[in-house]
């Protein structure tokens, strides 16, 4: 069995990659920023033993050329998942423009040098589908594109991240290129430092807001993207494709709705009740996280997923069963508590 390295291995989507890569018998390589402390791959770690799978983690950062080569050496496949995702709006968009674009280069080109059969880009639905003008209710696909100059900072890199990779793709044709577009990842965490997609529903349990906002995702499970990206590998035709993988817009109520339902008897006070746009302006005032927010009031997240399901054979699960599954292990790992 080849080598495949995965990226940011310490990351949500990437962690459970590996997790999925290694159950189906692959042979994983993983980065990290750094080896210093091991406790920050002890999960992943647990996981490799368990199983009896083979994992080893080499040191790179995307900021940096050193160790890319050593990293990709003697593997036959790349899945580039690392990427900066901020919890709250940089006050610089270049401080995640930069790695994002700067850091998949490094990775394309490092591939490349190392005979790299096929390279898997993480990118995201916030290149396709944002920036549209308020109340466009197209759904958007593959063949549609963020304009990075009316996104917002996240998006902004994401789009340009992934416009660069298809540059790449074009000028190299000896990598086989595929990009993956999660929509707004949820799922059980495997470690205390969840991702930052995580805020939606530890916010809700938490009972850290009064009321809900009137916005909308296409949410994915964690682990059905981790299976779009082993089937990205698998797929002969998969090269040359981008895959939105992101279930039908859901409303921050209705995931309210679902929480209280499953978490209120265990005593999860869990809000439902509607935030006027006034109220989010005004939090998002002293709160970075909820400005987050501001930009998406009232807009419905609308993407068609059925490329993935057709060619990558990507069934997605119920995103009850997402919410539940989320809520229950951010419990679990004592981040959130009744109130």
């Amino acid at each position: 069995m080849s080598t495949t390295l995965v990226t940011g291995a310490t990351g949500f989507i990437a962690g459970h990659v590996i997790d999925d890569l290694l159950a189906h018998g692959h042979r994983v390589r993983a980065t990290v920023r750094s080896l210093r402390d091991p406790a920050r791959t002890a999960h992943l770690r647990a996981l490799a033993d368990g199983m009896g799978g083979d994992l080893e983690f080499v040191e790179a950062d995307l900021l940096d050329d050193a160790g890319w080569a050593a990293a990709v050496d003697g593997c036959e496949n790349v899945l580039h998942v690392a990427s900066p995702f901020p919890p709250t709006p940089p006050r610089d968009a270049e401080a995640l423009v930069k790695p994002a674009v700067d850091g998949t280069m490094r990775v394309l080109r490092a591939s490349e040098a190392a005979g790299a059969r096929r390279v898997v880009v993480t990118s995201s639905v916030a290149a396709v589908s944002t920036g549209r003008a308020r109340g466009d209710g197209r759904v958007r696909d593959e063949a549609d594109w963020t304009d990075p100059d009316r996104a917002a900072p996240y998006a902004r890199s994401k789009t340009l991240a992934e416009r660069a990779v298809w540059r790449f793709a074009e000028e190299h044709p000896g990598v086989d290129v595929v990009a993956i577009n999660p929509g707004l990842v949820l799922g059980p965490i495997q470690h205390a430092a969840a991702g930052t997609s995580m805020t939606t529903v530890r916010r809700l349990l938490g009972h850290e807001i009064p009321a809900v906002p009137a916005i909308g995702f296409a949410p994915v499970d964690v682990r059905d993207i981790a299976t779009a990206h082993r089937r990205a590998l698998e797929v002969p035709r998969a090269a040359g494709n981008r895959y939105v993988c992101a279930g039908p817009n859901v409303w921050f109520g209705e995931m309210a709705e679902i929480l209280r339902e499953e978490f209120g008897p265990l005593g999860y006070r869990v809000p439902t009740a509607h935030m006027p746009y006034w109220l989010l302006w005004v939090l998002a005032r002293f709160d970075r996280e909820v400005r987050l927010g501001l930009d998406f009031v009232g807009s419905p997240e609308l993407v068609n997923s059925a490329k993935a399901a057709a060619e990558l054979g990507l069934t997605l699960r119920p995103v009850r069963e997402t919410l539940v599954d989320t809520g229950r292990s951010l419990i679990d790992h004592g981040l959130v508590t009744p109130r």
